[in-house]
């Protein structure tokens, strides 16, 4: 998993907010996030709460619960995460500071949330929160992600990602018969 926070403007007097993410680092998938009044390590760990109740985690046994990888921010190197971390019997890997390139999924899908959501202008933190729990739904279920061989997020972290890959190549395979047949058809027409 990594994770990361970014920020935008409430206007009038409620000034910045910052949604933390966490997204899954194969899929893309966007496990859990939240909209935060502030960076630090309590909201942190409140999203990888949220993270691991989703995937069930918290009520599992598994060999190896997924390795955080973050940037070096108060919050990530901060003891009381690192305690965290411990208890929950996860590892934490911090990039190469000044580096954000080995953060690089989160950082695309910052710059992708941000094209959409700031297109709006927000006078209310709840305003901005349905805007970002539109977005996360449709990031997950309908946009197709070309890295992800035009597949979306979910179908790659629930499963039918190769189903949906394999039918796609049938229905290419039949489509370039039939038009050879048609076009052998025509020549001999």
């Amino acid at each position: 998993w990594q994770t990361d926070f970014t920020q935008f403007k409430v206007f009038n007097q409620w000034g910045w907010y910052y949604p933390s993410s966490i997204p899954d680092d194969y899929s893309r998938y966007i496990i859990a996030w939240r909209l935060c009044s502030s960076m630090a390590a309590t909201d942190v760990q409140d999203t990888l709460d949220d993270a691991l109740a989703f995937t069930q985690l918290d009520s599992v046994k598994v060999r190896h619960k997924p390795r955080l990888l973050s940037d070096n921010g108060p919050s990530y190197v901060s003891l009381e995460l690192a305690d965290y971390m411990t208890a929950q019997g996860m590892q934490h890997t911090r990039g190469k500071p000044y580096h954000p390139q080995t953060q690089g999924k989160i950082e695309r899908w910052h710059q992708t949330m941000k094209n959409q959501i700031l297109l709006d202008n927000y006078y209310l933190p709840e305003e901005l929160e349905r805007k970002l729990t539109q977005f996360v739904h449709y990031y997950n279920h309908e946009r197709y992600h070309e890295s992800l061989n035009n597949l979306t997020p979910a179908d790659v972290y629930y499963g039918p990602g190769q189903h949906i890959l394999d039918n796609r190549l049938l229905n290419k395979q039949n489509t370039m018969a039939m038009r050879r047949n048609n076009h052998y058809a025509d020549l001999n027409g």
